[in-house]
């Protein structure tokens, strides 16, 4: 089994904290990797890793230049950001803020090159990014002329209400306080507002087959969520979840194509996909 991109182990200051979902102090160990390993709160199964790297530890990690690796996979991450989207039914809501007349306003927080940012602009949709990889930001705003900030979300200070939509993929799993994202992207949300978020499944198939062996369960991902674990973080955040979608059942390589194929369709079908994602409104 293959891991995705993951930093190497280091030497950083690290303490205990609550759980980050229920304030929880009760932890049982979940998974054991290498140089690291997992607990699971034991009153709302949250998977985390505690103690925990301090926040600006946690900063210093993607102070690193990523730029090469995202630009080396950049079209099949593209390909795979717009397939879940469509699974999460942004088509839909697309399709109800132009019929307003008027030019919505989009977020992508976490955009490495941007992407998916500059795809959406051709739509016509107003896009904003953030990006916290100095080398990334500056590529997004070099090379493809987005309006792309470096500082963390909060940091940018957007004002109350700024955007329509607001897309995060594969970035709530490394932040140390999830709620407190989850809070700032609701204010700055307008009403009614969606907020796409994508994350690894703790509770897919693939999770379950390879534990502590599964390619998500990597010293970058500080939660692993479930389906109902991330859905009571935006529910008691300010939203309400109308969607969630999943997929990949086999990772490449651990079975024949065929069986692949079954397995890949089972897992969107049945919600058992080895990542998801949740479509949530924000509530008054």
């Amino acid at each position: 089994m293959v891991k995705t991109w993951s930093t190497p182990p280091a030497p950083e200051k690290k303490r205990l904290i609550p759980c980050a979902l229920c304030g929880g102090l009760s932890f049982r160990p979940s998974l054991s990797c290498e140089g690291f390993a997992y607990v699971r709160c034991a009153a709302c199964g949250l998977v985390q890793i505690n103690p925990q790297p301090l926040e600006d530890e946690i900063k210093r990690r993607y102070g690193q230049d990523y730029l090469a690796y995202e630009l080396t996979n950049e079209a099949a991450f593209l390909n795979l950001q717009t397939l879940a989207l469509a699974d999460a039914g942004f088509g839909g809501i697309e399709t109800a803020l132009f019929a307003k007349n008027k030019k919505p306003r989009l977020l992508d927080i976490g955009c490495a090159t941007g992407s998916l940012l500059a795809f959406l602009r051709e739509r016509g949709w107003e896009t904003t990014g953030v990006e916290i990889s100095a080398a990334q930001a500056e590529y997004c705003r070099q090379k493809r002329a987005l309006d792309v900030r470096g500082l963390p979300l909060k940091e940018n200070a957007f004002a109350e209400g700024s955007f329509d939509v607001v897309l995060a993929s594969h970035l709530i799993e490394h932040l140390n306080s999830p709620s407190d994202f989850v809070r700032e992207v609701r204010r700055i949300l307008a009403a009614e507002g969606r907020f796409f978020v994508t994350t690894p499944n703790i509770a897919g198939m693939q999770a379950r087959i390879f534990k502590a062996r599964w390619r998500s369960a990597i010293f970058d991902h500080l939660y692993l969520f479930s389906a109902a674990t991330l859905t009571r973080l935006l529910r008691e955040n300010g939203f309400t979840v109308e969607k969630t979608a999943t997929w990949g059942g086999l990772a490449a390589g651990t079975a024949p194509a065929p069986l692949k194929r079954l397995c890949d369709r089972a897992a969107k079908r049945f919600g058992f996909g080895d990542v998801m994602i949740q479509r949530a409104k924000r509530l008054p």
